[in-house]
C-alpha cells in the first residue's frame, strides 16, 4: 500500500510496492484467457503489474500505464513492455481528459488523505466524484478516487482489480463508495488476508475484483487466504460466479465474511424491525474534548501539588479503569489512590483565577508547554475553559478489545473523549437497558456496526453505537448484578452470555434457539477474526 505519511519525502510519493505474487495473481483473474483486452494501470509506480504482464507472457491490444513521479514513471519505461505506453501524469487529470475506455484496469492506488493533495488534485479529485453523480467530502481517501474514476473508464463489459485497505468494508467515508460499487459492477469478489501483506505499515489490505457484465444481477464473494503466497494455489475459476446477493441498505460490507444463512439472519432482524437499536433507549455522544488530555487529566499528586482542589472534578478517562458494568465511587477511589488521571481540571475565567496562585502557576506551565497553542485550545475565548462539561448516565467505551463495554456511570464521573457519553431517555429504565446489552446478538451487531483496526482493536463512533441492536426488556434488570459481578471478577465473555442468552434472548424477547445460536456464531466468527489480525500484528 503506497502509503502518505507527514515524515519524510520517500512516503510522501508512497514507498510501499505490491508484492509480485498479488500483481500475478490479480493479472491472472483480469485477463482469465483474454487477448483483446485494452489495459489500463492508474498508478504504476515502478512497474510491478507491468512486469508481471511481460512475465505472463501475456497478450492484449494495448497498456496504459499512469505515473505521477517522473523517477518512478523512467523505472517503468525500462520493463520496456510491448503495446505500452507510461504517461507521466496525475491520474484524476488522466481521467478527466481520456477519450479512451479499456476493459482490464488494474493497480494499487496511493493512499493519500485529502489534506496532502494540491487544491488543484482536489479540484480534479470532485470532478471525477460529480461525473459518478456521487458527493465529495474532505473526509475521502485518494484511493476512493482512483476506484471511482477507474470504474468510468471501463468499457460497457469490463473488469477492475485493485489493491485497496480493508477500510473499504467498513469506514463512513468510503459508504458511498460501497453503494457505487455494489450497482455499478454486477460481481464483485474480496479476497483477504489473515497476516498482514504490509507489516511495515500495519495496515490490512484486501484485494477488491468487479466485473461489469451489464447483467441486472448484483453479486458478492468474500474469501479469506492465510497470506499472499496462498494465491499462487487459488483457482481463478472459483471466482466466476460469487453467490450472496448485494443487500443495497446495507451501509458495511464487514458482514460477506459471513456465510449466506448468517447474512439473511441479520437482514431479516433490519428489516422486521422486531429488535429496536439503541438509539431508541439512549443518546450516544462524544466525550468531553479537552484540547489537550494530558494537561487536562491530572492524577491527584497533581492536584495536590499545585493546590487544584476547588478546580478538579471526579473522571474516568480510560478503559483499564472501569473493571465492570457499573462504575462505582468505590472504583473512582482505588483509581485515585493508584495515582491514575482521575481528575478532569475546569477553570473558570482568568479574571476569575487571578488570586489563584497555584492555578496560574498551572496554566502559566501549561502555556510554556505550548498547550494553549493547541488548534482546540486555541479556538477557544479563554484556552483554559473546556467547553462541553457535561456527566452522562452511562458510558459506552470508544475503542475495544475482547467486546465493548456498556457501563452505568453510577461515580457521576466526567469522560474524555476515549469514552462516549450516553445518556438515557425518559422511561427507560438504565438497570435494564445496561444488562439488556450484554447478550451475543447485541454484541455481533458491535462488530457489524463498527470498524476494526490494527492490533484487534474494535472502534464504534457514536452514531455506530446507537445503531447496535439491544432487545432491551425491564425484566433484564434482575440480571445486572449478575452481570456486573461476572465482569468485575474477571470471567470470560463466554460465561457471561450463556446466562444472559437465554434470559435475554430467549425467555424476554422470545427469539428461537437456533436464532440464538446464529448470533452467537456472527459474533464469535467477526470478534475472533478481528482479534486474531491483533495476534498476527504482534507476532
Amino acid at each position: 500500500m503506497k502509503l502518505i505519511s507527514e515524515t519524510t519525502q520517500e512516503k510522501l510519493r508512497g514507498g510501499f510496492y505490491t508484492p509480485n505474487s498479488i500483481a500475478a495473481f490479480i493479472l491472472k483473474w483480469g485477463f482469465n484467457g483474454n487477448k483483446e483486452n485494452d489495459v489500463l494501470e492508474p498508478s504504476c509506480g515502478d512497474g510491478v503489474f507491468l512486469e508481471e504482464i511481460k512475465n505472463g507472457n501475456y497478450k492484449y491490444k494495448s497498456v496504459t500505464a499512469v505515473e505521477i513521479d517522473a523517477v518512478e514513471a523512467e523505472k517503468a519505461k525500462k520493463i520496456a513492455l510491448l503495446k505500452s505506453e507510461v504517461i507521466i501524469s496525475d491520474f484524476h487529470e488522466f481521467c478527466l481528459k481520456s477519450s479512451q475506455k479499456f476493459d482490464l484496469i488494474i493497480g494499487n492506488p496511493p493512499y493519500i488523505r485529502y489534506q496532502f493533495f494540491d487544491r488543484n488534485q482536489q479540484k480534479m479529485a470532485d470532478e471525477i466524484f460529480t461525473r459518478a453523480q456521487l458527493k465529495y467530502s474532505k473526509l475521502t481517501n485518494a484511493w476512493v478516487s482512483f476506484v471511482i474514476g477507474s470504474s468510468l473508464l471501463l468499457k460497457e463489459k469490463g473488469k477492475i482489480g485493485f489493491v485497496l485497505p480493508a477500510e473499504l468494508l467498513q469506514v463512513s467515508f468510503a459508504q458511498q463508495l460501497r453503494d457505487f460499487l455494489a450497482h455499478f459492477y454486477n460481481k464483485i469478489n474480496i479476497i483477504s488476508f489473515k497476516t498482514l501483506v504490509f507489516p511495515e505499515i500495519q495496515q490490512e489490505v484486501i484485494l477488491l475484483l468487479c466485473e461489469k457484465n451489464d447483467s441486472d444481477s448484483h453479486f458478492i464473494e468474500h474469501l479469506e487466504l492465510k497470506d499472499a503466497q496462498e494465491l499462487s494455489n487459488l483457482n481463478v475459476t472459483t471466482l466466476r460466479s460469487p453467490k450472496k446477493k448485494i443487500d443495497f441498505k446495507s451501509n458495511k460490507w464487514t458482514f460477506y465474511f459471513l456465510d449466506q444463512d448468517e447474512i439473511d439472519f441479520i437482514e431479516r432482524l433490519q428489516e422486521s424491525e422486531a429488535i429496536p437499536k439503541l438509539g431508541k433507549y439512549a443518546k450516544v455522544e462524544v466525550g468531553i474534548t479537552t484540547g489537550s488530555n494530558p494537561f487536562f487529566t491530572v492524577s491527584a499528586s497533581t492536584v495536590k501539588e499545585y493546590n487544584l482542589e476547588k478546580f478538579a472534578q471526579p473522571l474516568v478517562g480510560r478503559s483499564v479503569q472501569v473493571p465492570s458494568a457499573i462504575f462505582t465511587h468505590k472504583d473512582w477511589l482505588e483509581n485515585r489512590i493508584a495515582e491514575a488521571r482521575t481528575h478532569l481540571l475546569v477553570f473558570p475565567s482568568l479574571s476569575e483565577l487571578k488570586n489563584h496562585a497555584g492555578a496560574m502557576k498551572y496554566i502559566r506551565w501549561g502555556e510554556d508547554q505550548g498547550i494553549n497553542k493547541g488548534y482546540k485550545c486555541r479556538i477557544r475565548n479563554e484556552w483554559q475553559m473546556v467547553p462541553s462539561l457535561r456527566i452522562s448516565d452511562a458510558l459506552f467505551i470508544r475503542r475495544n478489545n475482547l467486546y465493548p463495554k456498556l457501563i452505568i456511570n453510577e461515580a457521576g464521573a466526567y469522560t474524555t473523549d476515549t469514552m462516549h457519553r450516553v445518556t438515557v431517555k425518559p422511561d427507560v429504565d438504565i438497570n435494564a437497558l445496561i444488562a439488556s446489552y450484554y447478550n451475543s446478538l447485541s454484541l455481533a451487531f458491535a462488530e457489524i456496526c463498527g470498524r476494526s483496526h490494527g492490533g484487534g482493536v474494535l472502534e464504534l463512533m457514536p452514531n455506530e453505537a446507537e445503531e447496535i441492536l439491544l432487545p432491551y426488556h425491564e425484566n433484564n434488570r434482575n440480571l445486572l448484578e449478575d452481570i456486573n459481578d461476572m465482569i468485575r471478577n474477571k470471567k470470560d465473555i463466554s460465561e457471561i452470555l450463556k446466562v444472559t442468552n437465554q434470559k435475554i434472548l430467549k425467555d424476554n424477547f422470545g427469539l428461537s434457539s437456533s436464532d440464538i445460536k446464529t448470533a452467537e456464531n456472527i459474533w464469535r466468527k467477526l470478534s475472533a477474526r478481528r482479534l486474531n489480525r491483533g495476534k498476527n500484528n504482534h507476532s
